[in-house]
């Protein structure tokens, strides 16, 4: 029996253990089946990342990669032909390449090998203190590209493509060369030269090897853009001096956009300016481009909203291919429209100021800006205007004399000039005759009074356009001015009033109130000296209509004006009625100028020939018309 037990003892033994092994068999192959499923999903995972990881890369910008992958070379020569080269080189990234000398910093982009963004380090946005540099350039608001065709039948951009970079120094110039590469010693090379302390710098545009690559039997177009970003406190304002400015033709000059869109086509184009009222960016040429496309788009659309944007300017010019190759020195311009800085280089860029043509251009070139200069070397600015004032109403003071003279003699006359009136008022050219002859024995030109008021249009209108493009006044504070060459605002208004705006200006204010006591001073005895002709308009009604009508004229005009335009009307306003008063009250009085007439009347006179010819041809008139009358 014992020997039975042992052995069903034996077998249960083994059956547990065999159960025992069963399940640790299984509990492996289930471990062992759940660890290759993770690691086949983790497998599946990886290479799903390595199929996604090159192909990111290659559409957002080409690798070193790409070169090993014939695949890719092979698309890219479809699409750039010989250029594939350029997208397999170590730069073909969106890099940039940074350069400055003190008063520009400028990035120049990998992509396109263009000015991506130009600082003036020295300036500040809207008002002092801002914290906010002056900026031409930024977030792809200009573009300089090239178009070409190649010999097998593409069509290329450079701002599509990718340039080497390479910076260099010469001397203490920083030398930035950026080449579109076809292949080692082919290529289409951007040359920046970058000096000290200078606002232009020097551009070249060559190519080299490229005579088998390029189709040169037409010009490779070259197009400029930028969007004029606003840098000054009122948009409108600046918008109306932001406009593109071209040289042509040996040295001519003219302008576009002026708040209104606009295009041109010129030929002979030596510079292209895109202006932004205090700040411009020029494109200078050695070798005048044969013809330049400019276009000019107002992108201020309402004066009551803020803008980022002035302007849209594009210029296109041809370049054209010498030995199937091409080769352009240029420079470019990125700076303050300073009329000192920019007629410095002596290339005809001081017409990129709006300081008037003709006569009023002169004035303000050789008499206006000297002085100004001159005076606010010493004094502040607010003052420099004040004396400047000063001296010009001084030098006009005869003018002002002369006319006030003229009118003084002309009151006098009056009783007499009516008494002829009344006398031969059914004779019109015999009163017409009494009245010359009155004014030769009384020794009065009638014109006398209207010439000196001729005089000083030139002067009115060269000051005009002097004090809103005078670079110095920008951001120059006066008493309650933070900046002369802009309003000079004391109050917001909630709303928005048509033509004045939703601010309140003071200086306007202030040279309103002074040219109405003058123009109240002056007005009536300019009433009194010339009587109302028969068949003409009454003068004086006119005049006194005209004293509310310009106050209220220059209130709404000026008040978006520069507040040193009007402190230069405010003070020279009141000077004038200084001025008048002294000659009205102790120089031309009534007694006086009566005497005067009495002794011109009592010495013989002698006709000038301008006197004398029209005596003639009144009497010769006379004479027709009785005749007429006979018949």
């Amino acid at each position: 029996m014992e020997e039975k037990k042992l052995d069903l003892k034996t077998i249960v033994g083994f059956g547990l253990i065999a159960l025992l092994l069963i399940w640790m068999i299984y509990n492996q192959s289930s471990n062992r089946e759940a660890e290759l499923k993770e690691k086949a999903k983790k497998e599946q995972i990886d290479k799903a990342k390595e199929k996604q990881i090159p192909e990111q890369k290659t559409a957002a910008l080409p690798q070193d990669s790409i070169a090993n992958d014939s695949l890719k070379i092979a698309g890219l020569k479809s699409s750039l032909g010989a250029f594939a080269y350029s997208a397999t080189l170590p730069s073909a990234k969106d890099n940039t390449t940074k350069i400055e000398n003190g008063l520009l910093t400028l990035h120049i982009s990998n992509k396109g090998g263009y000015i991506s963004e130009a600082n003036l380090n020295n300036f500040e946005q809207f008002e002092k203190g801002s914290n906010k540099r002056v900026e031409l350039i930024k977030e792809n608001n200009a573009h300089l590209n090239l178009q070409f065709k190649t010999k097998d039948n593409r069509i290329l951009n450079t701002r599509d493509m990718y340039f080497e970079p390479v910076l260099s120094k010469e001397g203490k110039n920083q030398v930035l060369t950026m080449r579109l590469k076809a292949g080692e010693n082919q290529f289409l090379e951007y040359r920046y030269v970058l000096k000290p302390n200078d606002f232009m710098m020097d551009f070249s545009i060559r190519t080299q090897g490229l005579s088998q690559v390029l189709d040169t039997s037409k010009p490779m177009d070259l197009e400029w853009q930028l969007k004029a970003f606003r840098n000054e406190k009122s948009v409108s304002y600046e918008s109306r001096y932001t406009d593109l400015v071209y040289e042509y033709e040996d040295g001519k000059d003219d302008k576009l956009g002026q708040g209104k869109n606009d295009t041109e086509k010129v030929e002979n184009v030596t510079y292209v300016a895109f202006k932004q009222h205090f700040f411009t960016s020029i494109l200078l040429t050695d070798t005048p481009f044969k013809t330049a496309d400019l276009t000019s788009e107002n992108l201020v659309h309402d004066d009551k909203t803020d803008t980022i944007f002035t302007k849209r300017f594009t210029a296109k010019m041809p370049l054209e291919f010498k030995g199937g190759e091409l080769s352009y020195n240029m420079n470019w311009y990125y700076g303050p429209a300073d009329y000192k800085i920019l007629n410095d280089y002596d290339r005809n860029l001081d017409e990129v100021m709006p300081l008037g043509w003709g006569i009023f251009g002169w004035i303000n070139r050789y008499i206006f800006i000297p002085v100004f200069t001159f005076l606010s070397s010493f004094l502040p600015y607010g003052i420099g205007i004040i004396i400047f004032t000063i001296l010009v109403r001084l030098v006009m003071s005869p003018v002002t004399y002369k006319s006030y003279k003229s009118q003084a003699k002309m009151k006098v006359l009056r009783p007499e000039i009516q008494e002829l009136n009344e006398k031969y008022k059914k004779d019109p050219m015999k009163k017409q005759q009494e009245t010359m002859k009155l004014y030769n024995s009384a020794g009065v030109n009638p014109m006398a009074g209207c010439l000196p008021a001729l005089m000083q249009i030139p002067v009115f209108y060269a000051l005009f356009q002097f004090f809103p493009s005078f670079f110095d006044l920008r951001q120059q504070s006066f008493l309650w001015a933070t900046d002369l060459s802009s309003y000079d605002s004391i109050a917001h208004l909630p709303f928005y009033i048509p033509f004045y705006g939703n601010h309140v200006s003071l200086f306007p204010i202030l040279a309103s109130i002074a040219i109405f006591f003058y123009m109240k001073m002056t007005t009536g005895d300019q009433s009194m000296a010339a009587p109302p002709q028969e068949g003409m308009p009454d003068m004086s009604k006119i005049m006194k209509i005209m004293i509310y009508i310009s106050p209220i004229m220059m209130l709404i005009f000026f008040n978006n004006y520069a507040s040193g335009l009007s402190l230069y009307y405010f003070v020279s306003n009141l000077i004038t009625i200084g001025i008048m008063l002294v000659i009205k009250n102790y120089i031309v009085t009534e007694d006086k100028m009566h005497a005067l007439i009495q002794a011109n009347k009592a010495k013989p006179k002698t006709q000038g020939r301008f006197q004398k010819k029209m005596q003639e041809m009144m009497e010769q008139a006379q004479e027709q018309q009785k005749a007429r009358g006979k018949k």
